[in-house]
């Protein structure tokens, strides 16, 4: 497995003071290529670790599977051709159970997923705009916005690589009703975040996450919208500002957006009926 983080000289300085060279922890960036049943998908920036819940989730996020036991196993695997070549754990090759039919030519990115943008690559706007198996809007689940307020703290508690870096971005799920913490995961990438922990509940056999709240750490994009409607997820909070799309497209799904999660205060974009005050 590729590093999580790794260590680079720098030259410090501090203004009144001599400059002087120390290490930096830095936070590892890796390409990722996701083959399914050994046909290149995509390729995305990220940091490594796990991989398998990261390819879950993006298939999940893709409509190529909507549940657990439609992802077979997967395993890593060389590089180009894979013929000999060392394994860098840096390909990831996922089998789909039987009956799960592959992915469609078109759905294979044209270039790479960068970590900063988790919709590069697509081959049109229309593909964007997936359509999930699961009923958002018809999710009545609630959560106390006393709740809600303890998330970003509790989040950033688990953040141990961005404790170290200050360099990664993280999701976590919580219970809606007992505020419990389901899974954390962290990624320099936030769209790997949010895959990741999507995945996490694939491999458990817990999708649609009904009765789930999705926190980030970060902004909302519209492309983290459309996971956490993928999934199943009737709630998503976030401690920065969500992007006029995002909004949109909460509004249309019937998910309950939060942003400027910053306690004691929470803006409510949609579906507020939802955060019981």
């Amino acid at each position: 497995m590729g590093r999580i983080t790794t260590r680079r000289p720098v030259v410090r300085i501090t203004l009144g003071q001599e400059p002087h060279k120390r290490a930096d922890v830095l936070a590892a960036e890796e390409p990722l290529e996701i083959r399914v049943g050994g046909r290149p998908l995509a390729v995305t920036m990220r940091t490594p670790g796990h991989d398998v819940e990261l390819a879950a989730g993006f298939l999940v996020s893709e409509a190529i599977i909507g549940r657990g036991d439609e992802f077979s196993n997967a395993i890593h695997c060389g590089g180009p051709g894979t013929g000999g070549v060392e394994n860098t754990y840096n390909v990831l090759d996922v089998t789909l159970a039987p009956g799960v039919a592959p992915p469609a030519p078109e759905a294979t990115r044209n270039f790479f997923t960068t970590s900063s943008c988790g919709v590069c690559g697509k081959a049109s706007i229309e593909a964007i705009e997936t359509v999930s198996r699961y009923d958002v809007a018809g999710d009545d689940s609630t959560v106390d916005a006393a709740l809600v307020a303890t998330f970003p703290d509790r989040l950033r508690a688990e953040q141990a690589v961005f404790a170290k870096t200050g360099g990664l971005h993280a999701a976590a799920l919580f219970d809606a009703a007992t505020g419990e913490l389901l899974v954390v995961r962290e990624d320099v990438g936030r769209h790997n975040a949010v895959d990741k922990v999507i995945g996490w509940a694939a491999l458990h056999d817990r999708l649609p996450l009904r009765g789930a709240v999705l926190q980030v750490s970060g902004r909302t994009s519209f492309e983290l919208v459309q996971k956490a409607v993928m999934a199943g997820i009737p709630i998503l909070t976030a401690v920065s500002a969500p992007s006029s799309l995002a909004v949109e497209l909460a509004d249309a799904s019937g998910l309950t957006l939060v942003g400027f999660l910053r306690p004691p205060s929470m803006n409510v974009y949609t579906r507020a009926d939802r955060i019981r005050t």
